[in-house]
């Protein structure tokens, strides 16, 4: 499923416009976006968690040429699947 399928799947479900859905659907990211961007949490009971993981710098090695090369700090989101979604997976 993509982002339109989701617009489409909304729009008939909740008897919305699409213009309506894709505005609930684009808040409904974007918002998230922006929680991760403040390195908040975003919790979704049943179905997942996203979170920001901070790497420190570190000093690494260019595979191509062996040199050594200093890595910056940085932030990356991370998913974790929730309970119910690892059973309904899983059944």
């Amino acid at each position: 499923m993509n982002k339109a399928d989701l617009i489409t799947n909304l729009k008939n479900e909740a008897g919305l416009t699409k213009t309506e859905a894709e505005s609930v659907v684009n808040l409904f990211f974007g918002e998230m976006s922006n929680a991760l961007a403040n390195g908040d949490r975003v919790e979704i009971r049943g179905l997942c968690s996203f979170y920001v993981k901070k790497y420190k710098a570190y000093t690494g090695r260019n595979p191509k040429t062996g040199k050594q090369v200093q890595i910056a700090p940085k932030k990356l989101p991370f998913f974790k699947c929730g309970k119910e979604l690892k059973e309904r997976v899983d059944s």
